[in-house]
């Protein structure tokens, strides 16, 4: 996918600069503000999403921690490694040490805390050293963890209108799109048009974009090639011309189906995420990567209605700069 003409794949760094200014939210919501475009979510959105209710039928929309995918070590990300404390042969066996017969289960698990379908927090990119809001990243993240806009600050916001854009099976090839596609605000558009009403784009609304990424990956899984490149590979993704259109729509979160979120290669020379370094720490917008959004677009495809309630409440670990979720859409 070509850049536009005023952008230079050789200079992603001016092309940065210049989206981060336009696009920065910085003292929109005050100096203190640790919630970035949460601020959109209203809690008259939220009535509004939880209108959408009408059959009562619910889709989860994250991928399964398991030991086997899809990470693969980047950056030390690994995939969850989960070991029973006590099990039912340990219970059959009476070592337990629990009067009368009575036994459990009990396991832990270790893992990163982006492994699977998660939210980036505020805190996990910075630009040129500045964080949220204009704050030194070392204020905000240190060896104690993100103190000022830490994950759990989000743990009660993320429940509104939930609106599924599925790129992939409105432009697509077989409801999937290439690796390396670019999503354009005209794809974007495009899609909202071919889904009609229920599928506008608006302030507050927590919007997905599904790609046919992890359709195509669990292809491979289920033909015995594995996970693949799915994490940190080449990927479709949003294109770094999104990011005036993100702040224009005034969305509190976005979320895909795909490793990170932006299109893989970046459409730049020598450039690593640049979305997402204009989106976070400069426009507060709340991110979530490998949704599974597979069973809901179906569904949404089946009675052409593409909004529904969400809630997306991540895991509150303390001081976290991204966190797990198990997203709900009840349609």
């Amino acid at each position: 996918m070509l850049l536009p003409d005023y952008l230079d794949r050789s200079d992603p760094e001016s092309a940065i600069a210049a989206a981060a200014k336009r696009c920065s939210n910085w003292g929109r919501w005050g100096n203190d503000d640790v919630l970035g475009t949460l601020n959109f979510l209203t809690e008259a959105k939220r009535v509004e999403g939880a209108r959408l209710v009408r059959r009562g039928v619910s889709f989860s929309l994250a991928q399964r921690f398991e030991m086997d995918g899809p990470q693969k070590g980047w950056r030390r990300r690994t995939n969850p490694v989960h070991t029973m404390l006590d099990t039912g042969t340990d219970a059959e066996r009476g070592v337990q040490g629990f009067p009368h017969g009575i036994g459990g289960a009990d396991d832990v698990i270790t893992m990163p805390l982006q492994a699977s379908t998660q939210w980036d927090g505020l805190g996990h990119i910075f630009d040129h050293g500045m964080a949220w809001n204009g704050r030194r990243a070392g204020d905000v993240v240190t060896s104690d963890g993100d103190r000022v806009t830490g994950i759990e600050t989000a743990a009660a916001q993320i429940a509104g209108r939930g609106v599924l854009l599925d790129v992939g099976r409105a432009i697509g090839h077989d409801g999937e799109l290439p690796d390396g596609f670019a999503i354009t605000p005209a794809h974007l558009e495009a899609t909202v048009a071919a889904q009609g009403e229920s599928a506008r784009v608006g302030r507050g609304d927590l919007l997905m974009v599904r790609t046919g990424r992890l359709t195509r990956a669990r292809r491979d899984l289920a033909e015995g090639r594995g996970w693949g490149d799915y994490a940190g590979g080449n990927s479709p993704g949003l294109s770094f011309t999104t990011a005036d259109w993100l702040h224009a729509t005034e969305i509190a979160g976005i979320a895909t189906d795909t490793w990170g979120f932006e299109v893989r290669p970046n459409e730049f020379d020598d450039a690593f995420q640049p979305l997402h370094q204009v989106v976070i720490p400069n426009m507060g917008l709340f991110v979530g990567e490998m949704w599974d959004l597979e069973a809901l677009a179906a569904d949404c495809a089946a009675d052409g209605v593409w909004d529904f309630f969400l809630t997306a409440a991540p895991l509150p670990v303390t001081g976290a700069v991204g966190a797990p979720v198990n997203p709900i859409a009840v349609k």
